[in-house]
């Protein structure tokens, strides 16, 4: 990694490594998943399944957590040049604990404005992704769209999310003068990115063209909570570790008017807690 990257990441809450995993490596994992998807239907499957529905996402729903039961998964998970990313952004050793498959089929509907810690709770500290895009990315088949700079800000108390074009029902509010830009991709390219980072992802308008993505995501060594869905906590070596469960939901910041100047305030409480995403 360049310093260039580091301080990218520093300034802006998120980074690409480009072609982090070659072209080969890219198509197994991607037929990998393919093969896992068209196998009987999962537990692990995130939402519901049927091939009868209109909605793509019916019939490619998400996977979660597959390194518990995929060693495929577990190895990219642990893989050791996202290891050596996360060390070198974060400063320290990262932890484990969540691999997740979007398949995003043409047609789907992509994902509200979100900061992945609001789920994840980790204390103290944030969490971090590592977001390997296995088919080309962009604007037309539903690339990621980033807020630069709102690693910055605290988790922010949600709103309720157009389910027309996300399939989550909730998001984050933005100032005014705050505007996601979106992040092209190539296959096996990785977007690392801050967990309070505001993000999410445009829908697949294509007609014929997947938008398939592996994310890990991971925390930091000092952390010594997250919610219980994310355990068990594991090291690099796989090793695993026991942290304490972060409980409920605290306090999360509000957008107010100071002096003419958007502001956030923490006055508000998280209400939705969604711990699968």
């Amino acid at each position: 990694m360049s310093v260039s990257s580091a301080s990218l990441f520093r300034r802006d809450g998120y980074v690409v490594a480009r072609g982090l995993f070659d072209a080969a490596e890219t198509e197994r994992l991607r037929e990998h998943y393919m093969t896992v998807r068209h196998q009987s239907p999962r537990k692990h499957e995130e939402a519901g399944v049927g091939s009868d529905t209109r909605d793509p996402l019916r019939r490619y729903p998400r996977l979660g957590q597959m390194h518990r039961w995929d060693q495929t998964s577990l190895r990219w998970l642990l893989d050791e040049r996202i290891r050596d990313w996360l060390v070198d952004l974060l400063g320290a050793e990262p932890y484990a604990v969540q691999s997740m498959l979007y398949f995003k089929p043409p047609g789907s509907r992509g994902q509200a404005l979100h900061q992945d810690n609001f789920y994840l709770k980790v204390e103290p500290g944030t969490c971090m992704a590592a977001w390997l895009a296995l088919d080309r990315t962009d604007t037309e088949n539903g690339c990621m769209m980033v807020v630069p700079g709102s690693h910055e800000w605290p988790v922010l108390c949600t709103e309720k999310a157009d389910t027309k074009v996300s399939f989550t029902d909730v998001t984050v509010p933005l100032p005014a003068r705050q505007a996601p830009v979106p992040v092209p991709m190539e296959a096996g390219d990785v977007l690392f990115f801050n967990g309070s980072l505001a993000h999410g992802s445009f829908p697949n308008t294509s007609t014929d063209r997947f938008r398939r993505a592996l994310i890990g995501h991971y925390i930091q060594a000092e952390a010594e909570k997250v919610a219980v869905y994310y355990h068990p906590v594991l090291r690099m070596d796989g090793s695993t570790l026991k942290l304490a469960v972060s409980e409920g939901g605290g306090e999360c910041g509000v957008w107010v008017d100071e002096d003419g100047e958007p502001t956030i305030a923490m006055t508000g409480q998280q209400t939705v807690v969604r711990k699968h995403e």
